[in-house]
Formats: structure tokens, C-alpha cells, sequence
């Protein structure tokens, strides 16, 4: 008789099992349609600082190659609506893992329940939150589709991020910050500004060959500009250009013979490689005293608004 009440619990047990198995296969979603069963958004529908309006499929593309996206890259998408870019950033042929932050926490729901859609929940990200008082500093690349205050007053917070960091904008720009790359794709603007070192100031190199010169920065953004101090003689950069951490230029020295510089720079030091006069020689050195001013990466008055409410 127990034996009897064993065995008719289990095959219940098991019964209720496969029940529940079942019923939670039919209730995961398998399309957008079964993710926006309780909540369709509009476009157009206003939000906390813009309305939605998604990127179309060949711009989001354009944008993630334009930043040379990649499986090693962390991914942010500020302002993230339904996770669309994120998305797109974690599946081929990019393979990046993707983090999106939305304000509209139902927007959070329905983009992380087509983050299983699509198949691609283990490598992104929704969270609620406010893009200014989120972090996103860790981003190798940033992605964004805001509104041209929006993308001024998080400029700023962009500029302080690594050198190097890739940073692709639909349709809007970044106030006098000029992109190093654009875009259009049916009438539709993308964007690419890549995060530039701090530069400007005077700088002590030597090369392994024993020249020795003195270095003096100008900057504003990524656009530099200086002179070479050489043997009692001063001489203007030539083809001065700066794209993350890589500097490049070029100057006559003290016997006429023009010298091109490659090379990066990682704080307060600087390496690279100078040709010329039929050589190539490894050239070192650091900054000299502390960098200089930049007005130009410092938060403008009118976004404070963003950032104290």
C-alpha cells in the first residue's frame, strides 16, 4: 500500500513537471509580437529628456563599423529605448558584450525580454537609469541617439574617458567638438569622434640616437598644434594630428633635415619612433610641469540643469 502511494506521488510529481516544463516553454517569447503583448511603444512618444524614435537597421550598422566594433569591446547605448543598438553591438559580425541604460523602465522591460528574442541575454544588458548619473566610463565604444544638448552636456563626462574610446552618434553632433568620421545613409547622419589624450603642454624627449628637443603643445580637442625647440633653434609642427592616444608630426631640426614623429602617449609620457636623415630612431620622454588648461573638456554652464535635479 505505501509502496502503491510512492509510486502514484511520484508519477504526479512527475506529471506536474513536465506541466510546468511545458508551460514555461509557451511562456517564453519567441517574437517582438509576444514581447509587446502588454506594452507597444509609439514612435514618437515623449520621454524623460526626448521622444523614441528608433535607428533604422542600415544606420545602427553603419554606426557599430564606423567604431570598428568588435567581440573584445564593452559596449554602452545611452538611451537605449528597446535595447535596439545593443542588441545589433552583441550579434555578428560584431560579438560585442553591450550594456543599454533607459530611463522608461517599461522600455527596459519589452528590450530585455527581445535581448531573449534574439537570443543574446548572456551577452547584453537593460537597466533603468538616468544617462547623467550613470557611469559609463568602462564603454569602449559609446553609442547614442540623443538630442544635441543632451549630447553637449554629456561631452564632457565623454572627454574624460579613455583615449581612445570610440564614441558614434545617430543624426546629432557634439557642439564644436568636430567628428573625426561622418556619415549619411539614407538622408541620415552617423558620427564618429574618438577620445582624445591630453596633450597640451611642454614636453622633454630624447631619442636613442642622442638627439634631445623640446616639445610645445597646443590643443583643442583632437586638433593639435606647437613648435619643436632644437639646438638653440625653434621650428614650427608640421602635419601635427592627434586620433586617441597616436600623435604624429613632423619638423626640420637643427641641420635642415625634416624628422617624423609616430607615437603615443600614456599620461605623462610619450614613446614612439623618429625617421629621418636615412634612420629611424626609438624616441622616449614626459611631460615637463603640469598639463595645461583645457577649456575645452570642462562642462558648459547651461547643462548643470541635467546634473542637479
Amino acid at each position: 500500500m505505501v509502496r502503491s502511494i510512492c509510486k502514484a506521488t511520484t508519477l504526479a510529481a512527475a506529471a506536474l513537471l513536465v506541466v510546468s516544463l511545458a508551460d514555461l516553454a509557451q511562456a517564453q517569447p519567441k517574437t517582438r509580437a509576444d514581447c509587446e503583448r502588454d506594452y507597444k511603444p509609439a514612435v514618437g512618444q515623449q520621454g524623460k529628456d526626448v521622444v523614441w524614435v528608433p535607428t533604422p537597421d542600415e544606420l545602427v550598422n553603419r554606426m557599430l563599423t564606423m567604431a570598428r566594433v568588435s567581440s573584445r569591446d564593452f559596449v554602452i547605448d545611452l538611451g537605449a529605448g528597446d535595447g535596439k543598438i545593443a542588441i545589433a553591438a552583441a550579434k555578428p559580425p560584431f560579438g560585442a558584450t553591450a550594456l543599454g541604460i533607459e530611463y522608461n523602465p517599461d522600455l527596459v522591460r519589452l528590450a530585455n525580454c527581445l535581448l531573449q528574442v534574439e537570443g543574446v541575454s548572456q551577452r547584453v544588458r537593460i537597466v533603468q537609469g538616468d544617462i547623467f548619473k550613470e557611469d559609463f566610463s568602462r564603454a569602449d565604444v559609446l553609442t547614442m541617439y540623443l538630442l544635441p544638448d543632451l549630447n553637449l552636456c554629456v561631452r564632457h563626462r565623454v572627454l574624460a574617458m579613455r583615449p581612445g574610446t570610440r564614441v558614434t552618434s545617430h543624426q546629432f553632433t557634439m557642439g564644436d567638438w568636430k567628428a573625426d568620421e561622418a556619415a549619411e545613409v539614407e538622408f541620415r547622419n552617423a558620427y564618429l569622434w574618438i577620445v582624445p589624450a591630453r596633450v597640451a603642454g611642454t614636453w622633454a624627449l630624447r631619442d636613442s640616437a642622442g638627439l634631445q628637443f623640446s616639445l610645445s603643445l597646443t590643443q583643442t580637442f583632437q586638433e593639435i598644434a606647437g613648435e619643436v625647440s632644437q639646438g638653440g633653434r625653434t621650428q614650427p609642427l608640421v602635419g601635427a594630428t592627434l586620433r586617441g592616444a597616436e600623435m604624429r608630426f613632423a619638423f626640420n631640426d637643427e641641420h635642415g633635415v625634416t624628422r617624423s614623429f609616430t607615437g603615443t602617449v600614456a599620461g605623462n609620457q610619450i614613446s614612439g619612433s623618429l625617421r629621418g636623415g636615412g634612420r629611424d630612431t626609438q624616441v622616449s620622454g614626459s611631460l615637463q610641469g603640469s598639463q595645461r588648461a583645457a577649456p575645452w573638456a570642462e562642462m558648459p554652464d547651461q547643462c548643470k540643469r541635467f546634473y542637479n535635479r
